[in-house]
Order: structure tokens, then C-alpha cells, then sequence
């Protein structure tokens, strides 16, 4: 068992709902977040409450899944962007369960 976590643009929702069905990962979650790119040298402490322009309408979906879903689900990811070249491409970690009930 794996622990995969998914963040994207909110704009690119749907198409993750749809990679994630074709990956067949029919269980996980999503939260709403705010994305942050800073460009400047800027403590980001000092500036963690801002209203930035930078900010950006994001999503994070997570699952625990097998490995094997998650290898599916990676393949479809980076064909997503290299064909789309988004200057916000979909993100994607795996981390090991090492114990769970």
C-alpha cells in the first residue's frame, strides 16, 4: 500500500477526476488550497498571510492505493504535461505506508 498525493491548478480538476478513473483509484479525497510561486527573495514567514497575486486556486487530492494503480496513474500524469507544456504541470509523491489499521 502506497500513499499517493495529487496537486494541481484548479482549472485542471476534471481532468484529474477522469486520470484518476482511468488509473481505476475510485477512493480518495481532495482539499481545496492555495498555491503560492514567489519569484523574489522575500522571507516567505514575513509574507505567509498575504493577498499575493501570486496565489494561485488549487486543488490536492490523496489516496491510499496499490502500487500498481499508482504506476497507471503516473504514466497518464506526465503525458498530461508534456502534452498540455503548463507552466503549472500536475504534481505527484508516493510514500511508503509502513503501518496502518
Amino acid at each position: 500500500m502506497k500513499f499517493l498525493i495529487v496537486t494541481l491548478v484548479k482549472e485542471f480538476e476534471k481532468d484529474v477526476l477522469k486520470l484518476f478513473k482511468d488509473a481505476n483509484i475510485t477512493s480518495f479525497s481532495n482539499v481545496d488550497i492555495n498555491g503560492f510561486k514567489s519569484t523574489s527573495v522575500e522571507n516567505l514567514i514575513d509574507n505567509w498571510f498575504s493577498n499575493s497575486t501570486d496565489k494561485v486556486q488549487s486543488t490536492m487530492f490523496f489516496t491510499f492505493t496499490e502500487k500498481e494503480k499508482i504506476n497507471t496513474l503516473l504514466t497518464e500524469i506526465k503525458i498530461f504535461n508534456e502534452q498540455k507544456h503548463l507552466t503549472n504541470p500536475l504534481r505527484a509523491i508516493i510514500l511508503d505506508v509502513a503501518q496502518f489499521i
